[in-house]
């Protein structure tokens, strides 16, 4: 059987791929959650990965939960409402919290359509490629549910208040273009180039130190939940590490001798 999520690897760069499209790359599955956390966990070990690129297998970004599943009553679907509070909890909410600690740059590479947790799923990486072909929709509200993983979270964050009320009260979908103007994503390419557009972004990234990187991400995390003075003050305690890492002497020796 091939695993939830594939994994691959090229040097300081590895490459997620949803790998469930029978089922639209939902990651509602408990094999999808405790994929994208052992992943997660193994790249936050591994100091040599400086970035993680996210994708789908075939047509489908990700349709978020599994609505079969829903419609049928099954799994968590079929419990009494405490247990499904208690479902929602160690099911999908493991997945915001888990990308949430990723300490590497994510990129998104939205190669469909990005629905309800899918659509989540991409706002939680630090940025967003999308193929001409992708479309977005925070659809929760049309089969009169909440986002339950954390959508009203990190989509207002992405792209503003009134932008993530529009798209969470009406439900509706967006296309590429429509995202690129709203600042849901940073780039829209031909679908054929998305992959290679997003190496190529993660390759500029990972051409500088492991530690600044991830370093630099806990900060610009502290910045929107922290005070300027909290960010200040870790700031104040990173940049000594900083300093005092070898690849930023070995840098700053190359640069006097330009």
């Amino acid at each position: 059987m091939n695993p939830p999520v594939q994994v691959s690897t090229d040097g300081p760069i590895q490459l997620w791929t949803i790998n469930v499209p029978e089922a639209g790359n939902a990651i509602s599955d408990p094999a999808v959650i405790a994929a994208f956390e052992a992943h997660v966990d193994a790249a936050n070990r591994d100091s040599a990965i400086r970035v993680v690129i996210v994708t789908g297998a075939g047509k489908i970004f990700s349709a978020g939960g599994n609505v079969k599943e829903m419609a049928d009553g099954r799994g968590m679907f079929g419990l009494d409402p405490i247990d499904q509070r208690r479902a929602y909890i160690d099911g999908i909410q493991r997945i915001p919290r888990a990308m949430d600690r990723l300490e590497v740059p994510a990129i998104a590479a939205v190669n469909g359509a990005a629905i309800g947790a899918g659509c989540d799923l991409a706002m939680m990486c630090d940025i967003r490629i999308a193929s001409e072909r992708a479309s977005f929709a925070e659809s929760f509200v049309q089969l009169g549910l909440i986002p339950g993983d954390g959508g009203t979270w990190f989509l207002p964050r992405a792209i503003g208040y009134s932008r993530a009320a529009e798209l969470t009260f009406t439900g509706e979908r967006i296309d590429a273009i429509t995202a690129l103007d709203w600042g849901l994503v940073s780039r829209v390419v031909a679908h054929d180039d998305l992959l290679a557009e997003a190496q190529a972004l993660a390759e500029r990234i990972a051409a500088n130190p492991p530690h600044a990187l991830r370093m630099a991400k806990r900060l610009l995390q502290e910045s929107i939940t922290g005070s300027l003075d909290s960010t200040l003050a870790m700031a104040a305690a990173m940049q000594p590490l900083a300093h005092h890492d070898d690849e930023h002497q070995q840098r700053i020796a190359r640069w006097k001798t330009t």
